[in-house]
């Protein structure tokens, strides 16, 4: 059986590459249900779910990678996050007047917006990289990002499918590192072509239905390469009455009360989960009562 919800890290023992893979099947079903999405969304939040679970390893701290596109398209935003330790979650907006029932590319579909890259550690400063939404699918856009605001040269591979026996999402990532080895500049050139030609003749079918060994081995077995500890990958929502709390403070209770004074309490949905707030009278006065006065 192909391994599910899962992501590792392998490198390349003769040669200064990276890599991750990663698969994912019950956190994609669980993001994709909470939406009442066209197959054409589905695929692309899988491709989002995927491209930033295996971002995420690059997390050294606790913190939250967000990759968004957004644009004055049909799909004016679509977004997934994932924390360092990889929980997952994912939404978009579109117009639902819209025939999605396309092979419109994601850079057509958003409006030729921007995708931003942004790293939001729970303690320190936040990373932001926007570049362009100019290449057809969202692999590229990535590696677009990569060559123009890190200056490293990264290959993306990622597969989604919702009309598997269960929504499966997939992704295969290689970057070359910083000089390390015995190896001359030009040798490593030769070797990043190499492998990259051999993880090209990789296919979605198979991202979505091998496991990492496998795929791997079926790439790359006359190289040796380590495979690292797989670490388990599970849609989690961030929200909390907490936090929504935090959020309707900075409303103003003039605004919470004139909602109120027409609908009687105040209702909130979590778009991510699902999940449903809502709040009395008495609780916004609370919120008030016991938040500290703002100094001027």
């Amino acid at each position: 059986m192909p391994d599910r919800d899962k992501l590792q890290g392998f490198i390349f023992d003769q040669f200064d590459i990276r890599g991750e893979i990663l698969t994912l099947k019950q956190s994609y079903g669980e993001a994709i249900a909470r939406g009442n999405y066209p197959q054409l969304i589905k695929h692309l939040l899988g491709e989002f779910m995927a491209a930033a679970g295996m971002l995420s390893a690059t997390l050294k701290f606790d913190g939250v990678l967000t990759l968004q596109a957004q644009g004055p398209g049909p799909l004016s935003m679509i977004m997934a996050d994932c924390t360092r330790h990889h929980n997952l979650r994912a939404i978009a907006s579109f117009d639902r007047a819209y025939d999605f029932n396309t092979d419109e590319p994601l850079a057509a579909l958003v409006g030729m917006g921007t995708l931003s890259l942004t790293i939001d550690p729970s303690n320190g400063e936040r990373y932001q990289g926007i570049v362009p939404l100019e290449s057809e699918n969202l692999a590229n856009c990535l590696e677009d990002y990569f060559t123009r605001s890190e200056q490293l040269r990264t290959r993306i591979w990622l597969a989604a499918d919702t009309e598997l026996d269960s929504p499966r999402a997939a992704g295969l990532l290689l970057q070359a590192l910083p000089r390390q080895l015995e190896t001359s500049a030009e040798e490593n050139l030769q070797m990043w072509e190499h492998t990259t030609q051999l993880a090209n003749t990789i296919t979605a079918e198979e991202q979505l239905t091998l496991d990492h060994e496998q795929q791997l081995h079926r790439l790359f077995h006359q190289e040796p390469l380590r495979l690292f500890e797989a670490k388990p990958v599970q849609f989690n929502c961030s929200c909390s009455k907490e936090r929504i709390s935090q959020a309707l403070l900075s409303l103003g209770e003039k605004e919470l009360n004139s909602i109120l004074d027409e609908a009687g309490l105040v209702a909130i949905d979590c778009h991510f989960c699902g999940q449903h707030y809502t709040f009395t009278r008495d609780d916004i006065q609370r919120l008030f009562d016991e938040s500290p006065p703002v100094l001027h």
